[in-house]
């Protein structure tokens, strides 16, 4: 039995995570979650201590422990342990965050993007397990990738692999990744708040009749992407339009990952495993359109097995797999 300890840092809140793992299977001991304090150093000093509270809690996983991994949005440097200034973590800029827990537990720490760390979830516990290649989409607040090719992790030449949300779909569209008709304007769960405000802002220019995701005395902004996949479960013509629109654009971005990559499973987390039955006919109809025949045949499209809690398992698979590839060094 070996014990792995899990970061993950956000914007809003963190959360500290210690698993026991044996062979391909790990079971969650406990988990700790806290708002994310003003300074990058107040946050890492809470890590450490939530930590060591699980540890006072389990101390037998203390003396078990390998190592700890942490889950970020990026930018970062994952070499050198540095998160560089993620949008939604003002002053994180150039912060070592590998250095002062790994003084503190005597343990390897590592450090990767929150799309690779859940990529390597799905990959040893979940919808993964038995591949070499897999593309892991977030399909999430926003819309990034991580990618196991040939049976490890791909970060890129300075961990930036994976940014599909900025590949351009359309010449326009909803605004995602700073970029009108990208991929994650499209496929996202702000992109599709996005499309929605966009759609009741023209009908009320014009005179339209509003679509029941919006009511009069709240403004525009206020529309989430919870709000349309609600009202088209009920059937709403113009939630479900919208809908239709993500299934076409997320079979088309899809296609161009399955030409240039050619995986064999495509694992999509978040919004499309709550909302699968509107997006995926449209989806499947699109790839089978665009994508080549050779290589659609041998890819499976599926939502993550780990479902909303993919994100606990991520920081942990960190931790395991730097574990692993220095225990196959010795």
């Amino acid at each position: 039995m070996i014990t792995y300890a899990g970061m993950d840092i956000g914007g809003t809140k963190c959360a500290v995570t210690i698993g026991r793992s044996s062979e391909n299977h790990i079971e969650i001991m406990d988990k700790i979650n806290f708002m994310t304090p003003l300074t990058p150093e107040e946050t890492i000093q809470q890590l450490i201590d939530e930590l060591m509270v699980l540890f006072l809690k389990y101390p037998e996983d203390q003396q078990r422990l390998k190592a700890v991994g942490i889950s970020c949005g990026g930018p970062l440097d994952s070499q050198r342990g540095l998160i560089l200034s993620p949008p939604n973590l003002p002053h994180w800029d150039k912060v070592d965050v590998i250095g002062p827990i790994k003084r503190h537990f005597n343990v390897p720490v590592g450090l990767q993007n929150d799309a690779n760390a859940c990529a390597l979830a799905e990959w040893q516990w979940g919808a993964g397990q038995g591949t070499r290649n897999i593309i892991f989409l977030t399909f999430g607040t926003g819309m990034g990738a991580g990618l196991i090719l040939d049976g490890r992790l791909y970060s890129g030449t300075n961990d930036n692999a994976g940014e599909v949300g900025h590949i351009r779909l359309e010449k326009e569209g909803p605004i995602g990744y700073n970029k009108a008709g990208s991929f994650e304007g499209f496929c996202s769960g702000g992109g599709i708040a996005r499309a929605a405000q966009s759609q009741v802002r023209e009908r009320i220019k014009n005179g339209g009749a509003l679509p029941s995701f919006y009511h009069s005395s709240d403004s525009t902004n206020e529309i989430s992407a919870r709000d349309v996949a609600e009202a088209a479960q009920r059937g709403d013509p113009v939630a479900l339009q919208i809908f239709q629109e993500v299934g076409v654009h997320l079979g088309r971005g899809i296609a161009n990952l399955i030409d240039l990559l050619n995986p064999q499973r495509v694992i999509i987390g978040s919004i499309y495993g709550r909302q699968r039955q509107l997006i995926e006919p449209y989806m499947l109809e699109e790839l089978n359109r665009e994508a080549l025949p050779n290589s659609l045949a041998v890819c499976e499209i599926v939502p993550a097995f780990l479902g909303e809690e993919v994100g606990d398992y991520a920081a942990l698979s960190v931790a395991r797999t730097l574990h692993m590839s220095q225990s196959n060094l010795k």
